[in-house]
């Protein structure tokens, strides 16, 4: 039994809201550090400071695919339509970005900031319907510094 009120499930000027930007904020630190990072260490380090950064961009694809399973069974509790949609949709991102880890890295992190980009997009067609809008500026952040950084760290490959 569901016993979280949707108003809870929506941001707002509340703790919970300030924890989830804190949260949210705070996973772009092994984008920028390993992205800065990149374009500082040696060249015999490099890979594996590359290694890190492809490995941790699939990692949080993965989760962004994962919310939709999350969705989908709340879709399927309620009866409503779409949950298909949604579970189908979970798969694909970890599907997308494991080609980028085994690609060399000047490929595989602009690979993965594709996929960062794609997962927003197709986030921005599914939320409204599961009412999630309220949602997609902070993913838009997040996904565009994201990616941004994988870009950055390719350009340091």
């Amino acid at each position: 039994m569901n016993t979280t009120s949707p108003r809870a499930l929506t941001p707002g000027p509340d703790p919970a809201r300030r924890l989830i930007d804190l949260l949210g904020y705070g996973g772009l630190l092994p984008f920028a550090g390993l992205a800065l990072l990149l374009w500082l260490v040696t060249p015999d380090l490099a890979p594996w400071v590359a290694m890190a950064l492809s490995a941790y961009a699939a990692l949080i694809a993965s989760f962004l695919g994962g919310i939709h399973w999350g969705v989908a069974w709340q879709r399927m509790e309620r009866g409503q339509d779409q949950a298909r949609t949604h579970l189908a949709w979970g798969v694909a991102p970890s599907l997308l970005a494991w080609p980028g880890v085994v690609m060399p890295a000047y490929a595989g992190l602009v690979w993965l900031a594709l996929v960062l980009v794609v997962c927003y997009l197709v986030d921005r067609r599914l939320y409204p319907a599961a009412g999630l809008s309220a949602w997609l500026p902070l993913r838009f952040r997040l996904s565009s510094v994201a990616a941004l950084c994988c870009l950055i760290g390719a350009g340091a490959t």
